[in-house]
């Protein structure tokens, strides 16, 4: 990349006042002083007055719909590992989780302060699921499901009440619900405290994002759809 484009896409100035440091002098490359017509390679050192310019990342960001047996971690030593799995050409990492037995909507990006964004409880974000139990579903568990459930942390090994939430049975042994947190297992956990074990459990949307692709593939998220992440509702 041409030295002045590489200082413009750094948000620090135009092209123009770019090409104006570089003509005084004050920019460097590896410690060479850089001329107009200086390029810059990955892992290249530009300073400007002695302080480093790196550009702005562009935000990334993956809608993933992830198969049973995957694993949500960034730690290539775990067998199938959702990183390996995807293979993305950048360095991405999820947002959240679903736990290896579950399947469906994840997001992976490779925007730290936007995994920030999303994960904040205060934020509201809507997480919606499917899941099918192995007995039938009574009115008692839709009701007390719903005014929250008191389910065991291990995160910080303390019991914690869960939010209450949005339940709809579906048939005899599958319900819809919308959680606006995420505690470890929490689905299974809330199920289990009834005397229920989950059989199946796929999370279908996420804030505004609904899952639109097929199980173990991904799409890229267009900017109107990225920029909505940031939103403190949804």
């Amino acid at each position: 990349m041409r030295i002045n484009k590489y200082i413009a896409s750094s948000g620090l100035c135009s092209r123009r006042k770019a090409e104006e440091y570089i003509e005084k002098g004050q920019v460097t490359i590896n410690g060479k002083t850089a001329v107009l017509s200086s390029t810059v390679n990955e892992g290249d050192i530009v300073l400007l007055d002695g302080k480093p310019i790196e550009p702005k990342k562009e935000t990334i960001v993956l809608l993933f719909n992830k198969p049973k047996g995957i694993t949500c971690t960034t730690e290539h030593k775990v067998k199938d590992n959702i990183i390996d799995y995807i293979n993305y050409p950048e360095r991405i990492f999820p947002i959240g989780r679903l736990d290896k037995d579950s399947e469906g909507l994840i997001l992976l990006t490779n925007n730290g302060d936007l995994v920030n964004e999303c994960l904040r409880v205060e934020n509201n974000h809507e997480k919606e699921y499917t899941v099918k139990v192995n007995k039938d579903i009574t009115d008692e568990f839709i009701y007390k499901i719903s005014k929250g459930v008191k389910i065991y942390n291990p995160v910080n090994n303390s019991y914690v009440t869960t939010l209450p939430c949005d339940i709809q049975k579906i048939n005899d042994r599958t319900f819809n619900i919308i959680l606006k947190q995420g505690y470890n297992r929490q689905i299974r956990r809330m199920c289990s405290a009834f005397g229920y074990n989950v059989r199946s459990l796929k999370r279908t949307r996420f804030m505004h994002l609904n899952l639109d692709v097929k199980p173990g593939e991904y799409r890229l998220l267009n900017n109107k759809e990225i920029s909505k992440l940031s939103n403190k509702k949804g």
